[in-house]
Parts: C-alpha cells; sequence; structure tokens
C-alpha cells in the first residue's frame, strides 16, 4: 500500500498530463526540527538543488506523488524560529509564504514541522504560520524522541483547536509517511482560524495596517490580513520587505508616537506582542501535553556530560577530527587505486585506436589526464562529506560548535560566526552563505573575510597530492599522513581565528554580540540521508570536474603545446616554449625563492580558477614531454623526478610542505571572490581579502622555505 503513495500508478515512464498543475507545498519549521530529513524522505531522488537569484541561499525542490499519481511539489524553505526575519535567510522564508519573491510562486499549502520533544518553542514559528491563513498540514515529528523524554502529545485535542491536520511522524524511520501523504492528497485542505491575543493597546495600529493593506476599512480584517500586519509591524530593519512599504508607514509611525509615552508607563509594545504569544501557546501546551518524567536526566544530558566537557569535550572532538582524517587515507586506497587504473586503460584505449596527433595528444594528456588527476580524490571527497554528514545527523556537530564557541568569543565572535566556518571545511561558498544567520554586520563581514582560510575540500586534492609525494614510499603507516592533513587543517583554523582577532580589533572594531545556542537531542542518523547528502556533493564535484576542470585541462593542454618549436630550432623541452612555459618564465622570478619553479608556477595561475585545478595542471605539465610507456605513471612518480637546470630535484620535502602551507592561506578561488562581491556589495572587500590572503600565503611560504633552507633542510 505504500508503494502506491510513492509511484504513480500510470505505466513505468508516463509523464503526467501538462495540463495539470502541480500543487506546490511550502515546507518550514525550526532549525533541528527534523524538516530536511523529512523532505529528502518525501522526495527521495528526485530533487533540484540551486540558490534564490540574487543571493546564495539554498533553494532546495523536490517532487513526490499522490496516492492518485498526481505530482506534487515540495519547496524546503530555511529554517527559522520567527517570522519577525532578523536575517536574510529568514525573511526568504517569509517572503514565500507570502508570495513577495518573482522568482518563486506562492505556494498553495503548508506543511509546518515541529520538534515534539520541544513542543513549545516550536510552536512560535507554527502559530504565525497558521495566523497567515493558508491551507496547512502540522507534522509532529520525533515523537519517538518525545516519548524518551515521557512526553505525550494529544495530537486529537492539537488538530480541533488548530482546525487543520495534524500528523505524528518520525521522519528518520520512515514512519507516519503514509499519513503525511494521504493528508497532502486531499482535495481540499483548511486554513487554520486560530489567532494569537494581541494586546489592548496595539490592537488598533494592527488593525489599521490589515486595513490599508486590504483597503477594506472598518472592517473585522481576515486571518491571513491580521498575521501579515503582525509581521509588517515588527520587520527588522536593513531587511528589505517587498510590498510593505507605504501600508504599515502610518501605523508605525502612529505606534512609534506613543512609544515614548508607553515606555515611561513600563510598556513595551513588542515585548508585550512576545509575551502575549508566549502566554497563548503555554497554555496551548498545558491543554495538549503531559510531561510524565520532568526534570529526568535524558540520554543526551548523560552523553553530553563528557562530549562538551571543558577538558574532555577537546580531547573527543580531536579525536573525531584524527579518525576523519585517518580514513581518508584508509579506505580509499582501493577506489582511488580503481580511478587510476581505469584512467590509464582509457588513455591506452585512446591511444590504440586513434593516430597519432594532437587529436590523440588532447585527448589523453589534456582532457583525461587533467580530469583523471582531480577525479581520482573523489573517494577521500566523498569520505569527508560522509562523515560530515553523519557528524551533522547524530547531532554532534552542534556540540563542536558549542566546545568552539568557547574560543571564538577571544577573537571577538561568537558561535554563530563558527557555524559558517564549518561549513567552509567544504566548501567556502555555503560558509558565506551561512553568515546571513549573523545579525550583527560587523561580525558577518569578518566571518566572510576568514570564511576561505577555512581548507575546503578544494584544497584536499592538492594537500593528497604532495603528502604522496612527500610519502612516496607505500609502508608508510597512514596515521602519519592523516596527522600531516590535520596539521595543515590546524593551521588554516588558527589562521582564520588569529585573522578575526586582527579584524575584530583593529579594522570593524565592536563587542561581539550574544548567542543562545540550541543543542539538538542526540539521534541516530539516517544513514540513506547521508547517503543522499553525499551523493549530492559527489554530482557537484563531477559536474565541476566535467566543466571547470575539463576547460581548464583544455587551455592549458594548448597553452602548454602551442607554439610548438620548428623543427630547425629544436629544443629539449617543448613546453618551456609553449605560451604556458613562457608566462612561467615570467613569474619565475617571484616565486623562485619560495622553492617553486615555472612548471608550478603555471600550476598557481590555473588554480586561480579553482584550487584543486592545480593538480589537473601538473597532470597536464608534466604529461606533455612523457613517452607512451611512461604515461600511465602515477602523476606523484612524475613529480619526484623532476629537476632544475642544475639537476636539483623540484619536489623536496620542503618545497611539498611549502606548496601546502602556501594553499592554506592563498585564496585562488576566483567563484569565492564573486560571492563574496555579491554578499558585501562591492570589489572592496573581495579585493582586500583577494590582497591579504594572497600576500600572506607569500610570506609565510617565504618564511617557510628560506628558514628551512638555513637549517640544512633545504
Amino acid at each position: 500500500m505504500e508503494k502506491s503513495l510513492e509511484q504513480p500508478p500510470e505505466a513505468p515512464g508516463t509523464l503526467p498530463r501538462k495540463s495539470e498543475r502541480a500543487v506546490v507545498f511550502a515546507l518550514v519549521g525550526n532549525p533541528n526540527c527534523g524538516k530536511t530529513t523529512l523532505f529528502n524522505a518525501l522526495t527521495g531522488l528526485r530533487q533540484k538543488v540551486g540558490n534564490y537569484p540574487g543571493v546564495t541561499i539554498e533553494k532546495k525542490v523536490g517532487e513526490c506523488y499522490s496516492q492518485h499519481g498526481k505530482i506534487m511539489r515540495v519547496i524546503d524553505l530555511p529554517g527559522s524560529y520567527s517570522l519577525a526575519a532578523r536575517s536574510p535567510d529568514e525573511a526568504i522564508m517569509r517572503d514565500v509564504l507570502l508570495g513577495r519573491r518573482s522568482d518563486t510562486p506562492q505556494p498553495d499549502r503548508v506543511i509546518c514541522v515541529l520538534d515534539s520533544s520541544n513542543l513549545e518553542r516550536n510552536l512560535y514559528l507554527a502559530t504565525q504560520v497558521l495566523e497567515l491563513g493558508m491551507p496547512t498540514i502540522v507534522v509532529l515529528n520525533m515523537m519517538d524522541l518525545a516519548a524518551a523524554r515521557s512526553v505525550e502529545i494529544d495530537a486529537e485535542e492539537l488538530e480541533r483547536k488548530f482546525g487543520v491536520p495534524v500528523v505524528r511522524c518520525e521522519a528518520v524511520g520512515g514512519k507516519g509517511l503514509r499519513e503525511l501523504r494521504l493528508a497532502m492528497s486531499r482535495s481540499e485542505l483548511p486554513a487554520s482560524r486560530y489567532q494569537a491575543p494581541i494586546p489592548e493597546r496595539v490592537r488598533a495600529p494592527v488593525t489599521d495596517i490589515a486595513d490599508a493593506a486590504t483597503r477594506r476599512p472598518h472592517t473585522e480584517p481576515s486571518p491571513r490580513a491580521r498575521g501579515e500586519a503582525l509581521l509588517l509591524l515588527t520587520e527588522h530593519d536593513g531587511v528589505e520587505v517587498a510590498g510593505s512599504k507605504h501600508a504599515p508607514d502610518s501605523a508605525q509611525a502612529r505606534l512609534e508616537k506613543w512609544t515614548n509615552q508607553w515606555r515611561a508607563e513600563g510598556f513595551d509594545w513588542r515585548g508585550a506582542l512576545i509575551g502575549a504569544r508566549y502566554e497563548a501557546i503555554g497554555r496551548l501546551c498545558a491543554e495538549t501535553m503531559q510531561h510524565g518524567g520532568l526534570g529526568a536526566i535524558t540520554m543526551s544530558d548523560r552523553i553530553d556530560s563528557v562530549l562538551v566537557h571543558r577538558v574532555w569535550g577537546w580531547v573527543a572532538l580531536s579525536s573525531v577530527m584524527t579518525l576523519l582524517f585517518l580514513s581518508i587515507f584508509t579506505f580509499a586506497e582501493t577506489p582511488m587505486n580503481w580511478i587510476d587504473g581505469g584512467m590509464a586503460w582509457l588513455s591506452n584505449t585512446v591511444r590504440d585506436v586513434m593516430p597519432a596527433g594532437d587529436l590523440r595528444d588532447l585527448i589523453t594528456n589534456g582532457m583525461i589526464a587533467g580530469v583523471g588527476g582531480v577525479v581520482i580524490f573523489l573517494p577521500q571527497i566523498l569520505i569527508l562529506f560522509f562523515f560530515i554528514g553523519l557528524l551533522e545527523a547524530t547531532g554532534y556537530m552542534a556540540r563542536a560548535a558549542f566546545i568552539m564557541d568557547r574560543l571564538m568569543s577571544r577573537v571577538g565572535l561568537n558561535g554563530k560566526s563558527f557555524i559558517p566556518l564549518l561549513s567552509s571545511y567544504a566548501c567556502a561558498i555555503p560558509g558565506i552563505m551561512a553568515t546571513r544567520t549573523i545579525e550583527e554586520p560587523k561580525d558577518r563581514l569578518v566571518t566572510i573575510l576568514v570564511a576561505p582560510l577555512m581548507s575546503c575540500s578544494a584544497r584536499l586534492p592538492v594537500y593528497l597530492l604532495m603528502i604522496a609525494a612527500l610519502f612516496p614510499v607505500e609502508q608508510v603507516p597512514a596515521f602519519q599522513k592523516s596527522g600531516l592533513m590535520l596539521l595543515m587543517y590546524a593551521l588554516g583554523t588558527i589562521g582564520a581565528f588569529c585573522f578575526a582577532w586582527i579584524f575584530k580589533r583593529f579594522l570593524l572594531k565592536g563587542a561581539p554580540s550574544l548567542m543562545i545556542m540550541e543543542l539538538p537531542p542526540y539521534r541516530l542518523p539516517s544513514l540513506r540521508n547521508v547517503l543522499m547528502q553525499m551523493l549530492e556533493r559527489a554530482v557537484a564535484f563531477l559536474r565541476r570536474a566535467g566543466t571547470i576542470i575539463l576547460g581548464i585541462s583544455i587551455l592549458l593542454w594548448f597553452l602548454t603545446t602551442y607554439p610548438k618549436p620548428s623543427a630547425e630550432t629544436p629544443v629539449d623541452s617543448p613546453i618551456a616554449q609553449s605560451f604556458a612555459g613562457k608566462l612561467g618564465h615570467v613569474i619565475e622570478p617571484v616565486i623562485e625563492p619560495l622553492g617553486f619553479n615555472w612548471q608550478i608556477g603555471i600550476g598557481l595561475i590555473s588554480s586561480f580558477a579553482a584550487r584543486e585545478v592545480f593538480v589537473s595542471s601538473m597532470a597536464v605539465v608534466y604529461s606533455v614531454d612523457e613517452d607512451a610507456e611512461e604515461d600511465a605513471r602515477p602523476l606523484r612518480d612524475a613529480l619526484l623526478g623532476a629537476r632544475w637546470p642544475d639537476g636539483r630535484a623540484v619536489f623536496t620535502p620542503l618545497v611539498c610542505l611549502g606548496l601546502m602551507v602556501f594553499y592554506v592561506f592563498a585564496m585562488q578561488c576566483i567563484s569565492t571572490t564573486v560571492v563574496v562581491r555579491r554578499e558585501t556589495g562591492g570589489w572592496r572587500w573581495p579585493l582586500f581579502q583577494l590582497g591579504y590572503m594572497t600576500g600572506f600565503a607569500y610570506f609565510v611560504t617565504l618564511i617557510f622555505h628560506q628558514g628551512g633552507r638555513a637549517l640544512g633542510f633545504g
């Protein structure tokens, strides 16, 4: 029976008729309420992920089927604790619900997800959504966690009070999905008539705004007009709200005129609105909830006594990170060998079936060598994302942020800044995107400026290649390699904190804002959801390998192949006479003090497109002059065989470590620069970021290399 709800009854491959418009559901809820898990359970692989136009906030849209075989579209909106938006990502949710965004159609219906184990906190947003008067389904998610806390919720009583369907659910285990799909499939879905009480002094301004919005003065406002009027009244400064610039002006002016008088009487109208809603929620919870074990110590509390301890918490966090990097080297070795062998087989096959010439050379030494040099690191990147997804799903990632919050306060920031920095370990772009949750503009800007210093997954191929060249003996223990990898990540993190301290102290002065951090209960992760997230990252990585890296590899092959030397003037190294070789020789005097030759210079320039392009650049540069028999050898061996004109090895341990240090601090990512420009509204801060990171990377690498040579390590 469940299967019939997941798949349409039509024959396989049959598409719905174009005349049938898909019903659009908006999925809303607090952070950590299981909203994304429910979205994945409903839509499976039928998802499209992008960004809202004009901002870098993720937009996820998926599809599922009704019991009648009709497509239903689901929009997963950013999590928020309230519709009174204080940041751009919260404004996205509000504006989509109210139909204020031209790029996103207003949803027909709403699914409001609640964490049953924290019902009172979740009901603040839920009651605001219900007051908008839209057809709504309330989902009581995480019923298992509520039961573990001896919390019983009368779903039928909630349904009666709200006037909308209320569905019990455990999204991680798949329980309640059938009932939810049945509710979503209803041809008619009621809109709630629920209204939170409004203090008497504020009632008239709310009515004025509702009248102005609906242009129906002296009539009782509809629930939707009343709910939207409350939002317009309490909108925060700095958030642009389309369609609300005129209607509430007079009412807000009228309200502010009375504010001074009310303040003298000890009355805060904003606080009164919030207090009245919480009082109503308290009564609602008292009538629909029963606490059987109030005050009992939960399993999460027992685990947190160790994992967030002032001492043992750091030990646990260090152990988790060490295990992560150790796994990258241990588990990924076999699939990497498969990919390496597959690329060698593909290159040899092309060489066997095509005649010698530039086209064959382009395919083998340009396209296959360039893309293959990056794709070989896919297993390590997948392991990294698998662990990150696992830590997020279990709830430990929030603990890591809590532990680091103590350190963040010392550099002038708070835990809200660390969450974007954590995201930057995967990619700086979503990390910069996550800064939209930071309310203080200076804190947000400082976080944006230091986020690229966190070692992202694009640096991982560079680190792995240099570590492979640094430890050419296969018998080297994996923990030594993982220890060096952990050191690079720690170096970037320390650099980010140091620059944050400098910026907050001298450039963007200001006291850190206070932060209240929620620690969600520990949960058994859904392996399906973790694997889906890992698959999304793999597809994004392969898409980049098949577009940006492929394009750069083809361009680089052209630059390293042409112009070809004439037969009358033979040279020992044709690549040295190419366009790329000439450019490399131009910058070689600048980078030679770092221990880098002109071939490495080619890689440095090309990696401005994306850091991992350095690997494909080295694959192209060191494959151009190779014989067919040597073409399939690993890139590591090619690097170890590179020599300066005087016969000295290029990739010495000192140079390998220096390259890793350089990429820890260098910007080397044009996509991140473009996003920073969009987020800061101009080129001032992106150019400053590019300058300080590149300059510091050069300075540190220079000191490291010259100091190493002075100590006899050259």
